[in-house]
Formats: structure tokens, C-alpha cells, sequence
């Protein structure tokens, strides 16, 4: 079956209520709740008009009693029914609401959708766009539905006290409660959109201003990212104050049109008690009737006027649930272990971009020890990204033990490739939840053993809590250095067949990059190894060298042989020799 077109497609307004269809009850006792309520306002002035005009003909007190208690009835009953539509409406509300976080969160948890947004304007999908839910359902989905039932209720008691009164209540809360309304959604639609975009955009400079504010300074450069965060809180600004000037304007028409409709019922209630057809005391509960009517639908057009803000947010809500998988493959199973075989690999970022990969074929027996050197821009992290899972190729197989790792879910493929993708992650934690992302159960002895094989076990030894300091936002507590050996600790830590390690020395001083490579090929013992990296040092103790230039492998072989042969590998190793100087020339 084909993809949906986009015609096909409901809307995001539809799409963000029918996240609530599970909760579809709960909604309809908050809509009845909301009814109760409304009509118990209009009753009570209805009532209190009846019994403040009866009362002026000196009746007997006996006469006025019902009413008296139907009053005080009225007035608990529209508290309580208040209070329970708020607490119903508002539990469905948080409860769909967090299954649609879930369900965002589920979504980036498969890792590539992150990498699509930047990360400012992806926290504000995550949050202000993903609450545009709740804002949907407590304050555009209930009045409404409330007000219809109320509405109707009320014109049928002004018609049954004087049909052209009710009649033109009925005009009235129509054009209150339905085109102004639809005129507030209109004209509330472009500012919805331009809202949105201007609170990613401030959150946004918002966030690499913080997270990028040690360069900036360094660089000079923080005025000019202060300037962009003024310019966009303007923005927001700018688009706010028109939102608010729409939620103005459709309040003062909606007062003005119950104004209106006020004083004609006035009009015909006063003719129709001089042409004796209406008395006096269903004169008072007409008019103040149509005075309260007008409750039911006040709601209204500022809801409506925020639609298009929701209705933005939750298009950019939808764009990351739709947002299609760089990562397919859901065959059931554990992958074999066995030897990585990658054949004939093609990948690309884009359909106009030229090939990362072009036709790259690699061989790693079990237990294997296997580096891939190169140029930068050559390739070899695009490599490591399609072992990671973190994309699938465009072309070409890779396969463990003979199965095919695309073909089988990305987790189960990272059960048995694990390792250092070129920038790890550190979380906001401790050293040791850090660690124990890798293997939960590990003791402390196995992680001060593994700390100890990549040469951190003293610096964590001489910090004031040991494994438990924490490591700061993104590792910033650290430095470079240990990040990256912390890094290559929890890689040490799984269960995984076979490690992948791009750059894994990098941000390493030479002494201890040559003591790590050491520690860490001793480490790896029978697990097979894919070194990735643009160091050519300790390249001698690889089983195998395989030089990637333009998306292909160009020389393979020992390091003997290759520095034997003429080529990229012993042209860049005689430059390295040469000098530090000349690293990064080897590397271009």
C-alpha cells in the first residue's frame, strides 16, 4: 500500500483530539459537568429575576420558598459542577498529554530524529508544542461542546416565554459564539504559526548562546548572539501583543452583539407586555435571561483565537511523530556472532549530496583487529554511524555472522556492535550512572577496574566523591581528556562482540594516547575491534589497515605493508613522522 498523500492526511487539529479518543468518556462527563454549570448560572439569574419580580406583588412567604431553596440549590450546585469539570476535563487533559510526551519521547528515543532539529527548537517541540494538547482540549474542545448544549437549553426557555425574544437570543449567541468566533480563527491563524516559530527561534538562540557561551566569549562573538536572542524575544513579543490584540477585539465584540441583543430583548419584551401578551414578571426573567446567555459563549472567541497558535504547535508536535526512520529492521532475534562483512556500502545525506561511501568493502573476522584510517571527509565516520545504526545504508549490505544487520532492530544489532561514536554523550549524572549505562549490574570493583584500564582510576580516585561526582551538563566538569576516556570505559563495560571506536584517542595528550591504545588493545581481549580513527600511531599491533579515501577502501594490509607500499598510508605516516606539525596535513 502506497504512503498517504498529503490530501489524505487529517489535520493537526484533528490529529492532537484524536490523541484523546482513549479518554473519550472522561471528556464527555467534563462537557456535561461544564453544561451543568453554565446552565446553573443562567438558572440562578433566571431565578433570582423571578423571584426579586414576584416578590414586589407582596405575595405570601409560603409563595417565594421553592424559589429561595431552588436559589441556594442552584448556586452550590453550579460551584460543584464547576469544580468537577475542571478536575475531570483537566485529569483526561494531563493524561493525554502525557501519552502524547510518551509518544514523542518513544519516538526520539531511536536516536536519529535528534540529530534533525536543533536542539533549542527541538525543547520547544518537546514542550510548549507537545502542551498545545492540553490547551486544545480544556479550552477549545469543552467550551464549545458546553456551550452548545447550554445555548440551546437557554433559547428554548426565552421562546417559551416570547418566540421573537428567543429568536433573537438564538441570532445573538450565533454571532457571539459562532462568527466571531470564526472570524478570531481566521485572522488568528498567521500570528498561531509566526508564534510558534518565534518561541523555537528564541529558544533556540536561547540555547546556544548558554551552551555556547565560553566560545563566544573567547571569540568575540557573545554581542552578536546576545543581539540575536533580543531579536527574536522581540519577535515573540511583536506576535504576542497581536495575539493579544486579536483576544481584545473579539471580547469587545462579543460584549457589544450582547449589548445589542440586550436591548432589543428589552424592546420586545416592553411591546409585547403593552400588547398584553407578556406580563411583568417574565418580562424581568426574559432580559435577565438574555444577560446571562451570553456567559455560555464568552469563552469562545479567545479560544478560537488561540487555535492557530495551537494548531501551529501541533503541526511541529507532528513533524517529529511523522518524521520518517533513518533506522529500519524489526527481525526478531539476537544477531549470531561471527565476522563483520560490509559489501558494496553506499551512503549519502542527501538525494542531491555526493556519496559518503562509495562501494566500501571491509572484512573483520571474529576477534579481529582491524583500523581504518584516511583523509578527513573520507568517510570513516559515516562508516561507524551505519555499524552504530545509527542510519541504514542507501546501498550495499553489512552483515554479522552472515545475517544481515539491517534486516535485524537496531538494538539487537547494538547488543553485539557497541563501542565510541566520534562525539559521546555524557549524561547530567555521576561517574558511576555514567559507567553503569553499560552495564547496570557492574560492582563497584568492575568499574573501578575498568577505570583503571583506561588510565582514570587515580584522577576519579582524587575527585571528593569518588564515583559518585558528578559530571556536569554534557560532561563540562571534565576535561576533554577524561570525557573521552570515561567514554571508553563504559564501551569496555558491555557485553558486545565487537567494539567500534571513532577517535577514540582524540583530546588525548601523546603520552597518554599511546598508554591508552596500549591498555585498551590488551583490554578488548577476544572481542574483535574496528579502530576508526586518523592517528596513525600504534598501528603496528592492527591485524589489518584499511585506508578509506573517497568513500572507498583504496589500500588494505598490515602496517608493514602498507609503509612498503606506495600510497596515502605511507605518505601521511612519513609526514606524522616528521613532526606534530604535520599531523593535521597527513589528515587532509
Amino acid at each position: 500500500m502506497g504512503a498517504r498523500t498529503a490530501s489524505s492526511t487529517p489535520g493537526p487539529l484533528r490529529r492532537m483530539i484524536g490523541l484523546a479518543r482513549p479518554r473519550g468518556t472522561r471528556f464527555a462527563l467534563g462537557v456535561l459537568a461544564g453544561a451543568v454549570a453554565t446552565a446553573s448560572g443562567v438558572g440562578l439569574l433566571s431565578l433570582a429575576a423571578w423571584l426579586i419580580a414576584t416578590a414586589a406583588t407582596s405575595p405570601p412567604i409560603t409563595a417565594l420558598s421553592a424559589a429561595v431553596v431552588a436559589t441556594r440549590a442552584l448556586g452550590v450546585t453550579r460551584g460543584v459542577a464547576r469544580y468537577l469539570e475542571r478536575l475531570v476535563t483537566h485529569d483526561a487533559a494531563l493524561r493525554t498529554l502525557a501519552d502524547a510526551r510518551v509518544r514523542v519521547y518513544a519516538r526520539l528515543a531511536r536516536t536519529e530524529p535528534v540529530r534533525r532539529f536543533r536542539s533549542g527548537d527541538l525543547v520547544s517541540r518537546l514542550v510548549s508544542d507537545t502542551d498545545a494538547t492540553q490547551d486544545l482540549l480544556v479550552r477549545g474542545l469543552t467550551p464549545p461542546l458546553a456551550a452548545l448544549v447550554t445555548g440551546a437549553a437557554t433559547v428554548a426557555l426565552s421562546t417559551a416565554l416570547l418566540v421573537p425574544g428567543g429568536l433573537l437570543l438564538a441570532g445573538g449567541l450565533l454571532l457571539a459564539g459562532l462568527a466571531v468566533p470564526l472570524v478570531a480563527a481566521v485572522l488568528g491563524r498567521g500570528p498561531g504559526r509566526r508564534q510558534a516559530a518565534a518561541r523555537g527561534e528564541l529558544s533556540t538562540a536561547l540555547v546556544d548562546a548558554l551552551h555556547g557561551a565560553p566560545d563566544l566569549v573567547a571569540y568575540g562573538a557573545m554581542d552578536r548572539a546576545v543581539r540575536r536572542v533580543e531579536r527574536a524575544d522581540a519577535e515573540l513579543t511583536r506576535v504576542a501583543r497581536r495575539d493579544a490584540g486579536l483576544l481584545g477585539l473579539g471580547a469587545g465584540a462579543s460584549a457589544l452583539i450582547a449589548g445589542l441583543t440586550l436591548w432589543g430583548t428589552l424592546l420586545l419584551g416592553v411591546a409585547a407586555v403593552e400588547a398584553g401578551t407578556l406580563g411583568p414578571v417574565p418580562l424581568a426573567v426574559l432580559v435577565l435571561t438574555a444577560l446571562a446567555a451570553f456567559e455560555i459563549v464568552a469563552p469562545l472567541p479567545a479560544a478560537a483565537a488561540r487555535l492557530g497558535a495551537i494548531r501551529a504547535g501541533g503541526a511541529r508536535l507532528f513533524d517529529v511523530l511523522d518524521t520518517p526512520p533513518a533506522v529500519r529492521g524489526h527481525a526478531g532475534g539476537a544477531l549470531p556472532p561471527g565476522a563483520l562483512q560490509v559489501r558494496d556500502l553506499r551512503v549519502r545525506y542527501g538525494p542531491g549530496e555526493p556519496w559518503a561511501l562509495d562501494g566500501l568493502d571491509l572484512d573483520l573476522p571474529p576477534g579481529a583487529r582491524v583500523a581504518v584510517v584516511g583523509p578527513s571527509g573520507s568517510g570513516k565516520s559515516t562508516l561507524a554511524a551505519v555499524l552504530f545504526r545509527f542510519r541504514d545504508p542507501d546501498a550495499g549490505t553489512v552483515r554479522l555472522g552472515g545475517a544481515d544487520l539491517t534486516a535485524h532492530a537496531p538494538d539487537a544489532s547494538r547488543a553485539m556492535i557497541s563501542g565510541v561514536p566520534q562525539h559521546p554523550h555524557l549524561f547530567a549524572s555521576t561517574m558511576r550512572e555514567n559507567l553503569r549505562l553499560a552495564r547496570p549490574d557492574a560492582t563497584d570493583a568492575d568499574l573501578w577496574d575498568v577505570l583503571a584500564r583506561v588510565r582514570l582510576a587515580t584522577d576519579v580516585a582524587a575527585m571528593p566523591r569518588g564515583l559518585d561526582s558528578d559530571v556536569g551538563t554534557h560532561g563540562a566538569r571534565l576535561s576533554g581528556g577524561m570525557r573521552q576516556r570515561l567514554a571508553l570505559a563504559r564501551a569496555l563495560l558491555t557485553d558486545a562482540r565487537l567494539l567500534v571506536l571513532d577517535e577514540p584517542t582524540s583530546h588525548l595528550d601523546p603520552d597518554t594516547r599511546d598508554a591508552v591504545l596500549d591498555d585498551l588493545l590488551a583490554a578488548t581481549g577476544d572481542r574483535g575491534l574496528l579502530l576508526v580513527t586518523h592517528d596513525l600511531s600504534r598501528l603496528d599491533r592492527m591485524d589489518a589497515i584499511h585506508v578509506v579515501v573517497g568513500g572507498r577502501v583504496v589500500q588494505r594490509g598490515t602496517h608493514t605493508e602498507l609503509l612498503a607500499a606506495e600510497g596515502w598510508y605511507r605518505r601521511a605516516h612519513g609526514l606524522c613522522a616528521r613532526g606534530p606539525g604535520r599531523v593535521a596535513a597527513a589528515a587532509r
